[in-house]
């Protein structure tokens, strides 16, 4: 008889090959685990070769997911359970297992050559290096074959099922069910039934493994958590930001155009927006990224909401087009899901390298709105705040989304249709001004007095035919101007209106009036708080603070930052909103925290760095 121990969070690690299946079998798990309650957050890490080689250490593929009865943050500092296919796998993800952490590693692939591969003199299943852990040897390949003998496939096809078997021994060691995932499976490989109930026994078969194994003694229940009322879902990073622009579309009663070129780790967002025609969205897969964000931008010209995704290397290519937005003055969701660079750098790492670009990397002076989501579920809202700002505002906008965000998950409580912000837009509809003989005439470039914006008018509206093109513009005619003060007024003038956009106040966390404060902005907001949470349990005092926007800054950062003699700003950069911050502000007390490996921040290291500091 099994025994039944309860735990509060568990993270587990799932590795292998790159073509073993670990993305699928964590997405699995994940769903499940969704559809109990948990709270979870998610990292998948993969190789950016779409077949790397086959048992080497650059070829590891993993996901891990942290789970528990109550609120979390991260997907965890070091995986509690590792899952390893192969020797490579093990030997990638070793290092980070929790002392005394559980392996379950698939005996069958620790063969002389693949040991051989990642530099493994003896297997360390058998020389005493894995001594500290609790490891199960288990033939996982060896028996998913035995384990779909009846079916009329080979062994070969067999062992590709192999991952189902790991997901089906671990969803009994923890309680998953099995019921969504069947479904899944038979909906996946609907026009192959065969391949469909090959893998369903598969999972089957690991998990009577785990009921019948007596190395598996103990299976782990974690509790549903206790979160607000509401009707929740999975949801990733990109998945939230695609239904962000289907809601923008529906709040601001405008038809929506995405203008996309393919890019890892973009793509998802035009993948899930040309699902929904039917909301009023059109997609352009384009024949290179100049074309797409020309398209979008067109697109607004048209009186639609223009939007173009891609990452970094793409940005860089939407420049000057970018500029054109800001020149036309005109609605644009620019959506950077960043990666780690230079050039094609490592595309499917994240990092935080592209906020200078977004401030900065345009000829001229072009500035534009900048925005940045705190983790998956908040791309939505983001999203919609984007359009807020593009359309009311007429500027382009700069959405800093990036890999951990686009490719992690984590619950997310469904909003209703009917609590949609109200961001409808009005068009230009007739003459604005009259001309020296008191004729009414359209002038393109005259502004609302509160927000800047210039008129948003329909080509083809009577009476409102106006000139648009990149070269300078004169004030209120949008005739081509190259008078000197003329140009002078309107790069001030174009400032003025981003700098004036309506943005919340910095909120800051101190209950205990603290001397060092950590600020920092979009994805690293998860680790920061749970290395605060982890800080005031030790006692010390420490104040946090999150940056949504950066162009504008909020407009008390200024006292917010005076208020600490120490600021701390964690960035998966060299400091790039470090450098901002004390050029902006002269806070020379301002430093950086920086890490550029390609993975989020752990919470421990964060924690380590505020007692550095407060040391100093």
């Amino acid at each position: 008889m099994n025994t039944v121990r309860q735990l509060d969070r568990v993270v587990i690690r799932f590795a292998g090959d790159s073509g073993d299946g670990m993305q699928l079998t964590g997405d699995r798990f994940t769903a499940e685990t969704a559809r109990l309650g948990n709270d979870l957050s998610t990292l998948p890490n993969f190789p950016a070769e779409i077949r790397a080689p086959a048992g080497t250490l650059p070829g590891v593929s993993s996901f891990q997911i942290h789970f528990a009865d109550s609120d979390i943050m991260t997907p965890g500092d070091t995986p509690e359970v590792l899952i390893a296919m192969n020797p490579a796998a093990l030997k990638a993800n070793l290092r980070d297992l929790k002392p005394g952490g559980t392996i379950i590693v698939n005996t069958d692939e620790f063969s002389k050559r693949n040991l051989s591969k990642v530099g493994y003199e003896a297997s360390p299943l058998e020389d005493g290096s894995l001594e500290s852990y609790y490891v199960h040897e288990v033939p996982l390949t060896s028996l998913t074959i035995k384990a779909l003998e009846e079916f009329d496939i080979g062994k070969r096809d067999a062992a590709r099922s192999k991952n189902m078997f790991a997901l089906g021994l671990l969803s009994w060691m923890y309680s998953r069910s099995l019921e969504t995932t069947e479904e899944f499976l038979r909906k996946k490989f609907s026009s192959k039934p065969d391949i469909a109930e090959a893998n369903i026994s598969a999972v089957k078969a690991g998990w009577n493994y785990g009921e019948t194994a007596e190395a598996f003694a103990v299976r782990f229940e974690v509790p549903p958590a206790e979160l607000p009322a509401g009707t929740y879902r999975n949801i990733t990073g990109n998945l939230a930001l695609a239904w962000g622009i289907v809601a923008a579309g529906i709040a601001t009663d405008l038809p929506v155009f995405l203008g996309a070129y393919p890019i890892t780790p973009a793509s998802d967002v035009l993948h899930e927006l040309s699902k929904h025609k039917r909301f009023g969205v059109t997609t352009a897969q384009m024949e290179d990224e100049i074309a797409a964000v020309g398209a979008a931008l067109g697109a607004s010209w048209g009186g639609a909401l223009g939007v173009t995704t891609s990452s970094g290397p793409g940005i860089a290519l939407k420049s000057e087009t970018i500029s054109l937005g800001v020149m036309l003055e005109l609605p644009l969701i620019v959506i950077d899901v960043q990666r780690a660079g230079p050039s094609t750098g490592m595309p499917t790492k994240t990092e935080q390298a592209d906020l200078l670009m977004a401030h900065y990397g345009r000829h001229g002076e072009a500035p534009i709105a900048i925005i940045a989501p705190q983790s998956p579920a908040d791309c939505y809202d983001a999203a919609l705040d984007a359009a807020r700002i593009a359309t009311q505002y007429r500027t382009p906008v700069m959405l800093l989304s990036d890999g951990y965000l686009a490719n992690g998950s984590e619950p997310w409580n469904l909003p209703s249709v009917d609590d949609l912000p109200d961001l409808s837009v009005e068009f230009a509809g007739e003459p604005n001004a009259t001309d020296k003989d008191g004729n009414p005439v359209f002038l393109p470039y005259q502004r609302d007095p509160e927000t800047l914006a210039r008129p948003w008018a329909v080509p083809g509206t009577p009476g409102l035919e106006h000139r648009v093109g990149g070269i300078e513009k004169a004030d209120g005619t949008g005739n081509i101007s190259y008078d000197p003060e003329n140009h002078d007024h309107m790069v001030r003038t174009r400032q003025a209106k981003i700098d004036g956009i309506a943005v919340p106040d910095l909120v800051v966390d101190d209950p205990d009036g603290a001397d060092i404060l950590i600020a920092g902005w979009g994805s690293t907001w998860g680790p920061i708080g749970q290395a605060v949470k982890s800080l005031r349990e030790e006692g010390v005092k420490v104040a946090r603070t999150h940056f949504r926007h950066l162009s504008p800054f909020p407009a008390n950062t200024q006292k917010v930052l005076g208020s600490y003699e120490k600021v701390i700003v964690p960035e998966m950069n060299l400091g790039q909103l470090s450098l901002l911050l004390r050029g902006k502000f002269d806070a020379g007390h301002v430093e950086g925290f920086n890490r550029v490996r390609g993975l989020p921040f752990t919470s421990t290291e964060l924690v380590t760095a505020v007692k550095e500091a407060i040391e100093k």
